[in-house]
């Protein structure tokens, strides 16, 4: 019954920056780990970014250095920063919340980066 819900994509310039946002409807606090997935066409769903329940984060190579992951536990949102993106950032965007034996999908929200 845990309801995700990503908000924050749209169309940018290569370069340019965006924030994500997955907004739960309710605690995170207790998941394992709150994920960011991408999937472009004819790709394999990728994992962007994750951040466990002790704070500790980690992103793909591919983005390293580029998109941080965050979260706030009061408002039960994740967050994800891009910075410097590139026309092969774009893709859906997923949000995925991880417990224990079971995980919640948020819809998606499209990333364009296009000049």
């Amino acid at each position: 019954q845990v309801q995700l819900v990503e908000s924050g994509g749209g169309l940018v310039q290569p370069g340019g920056s965006l924030r994500l946002s997955c907004a739960a409807s309710s605690s995170i606090s207790s998941s394992l780990s709150m994920r960011w997935y991408r999937q472009a066409p004819g790709n394999q769903r990728e994992l962007v970014a994750a951040i466990t329940s002790g704070g500790s984060t980690n992103v793909a190579d591919s983005v390293k250095g580029r998109f941080t992951i965050s979260r706030d536990n009061a408002k039960n949102t994740v967050y994800l920063q891009m910075n410097s993106l590139k026309p092969e950032d774009t893709a859906v965007y997923y949000c995925n919340a991880q417990f224990d034996f079971v995980q919640f999908w948020g819809q998606g929200t499209q990333v364009t980066v296009s000049s």
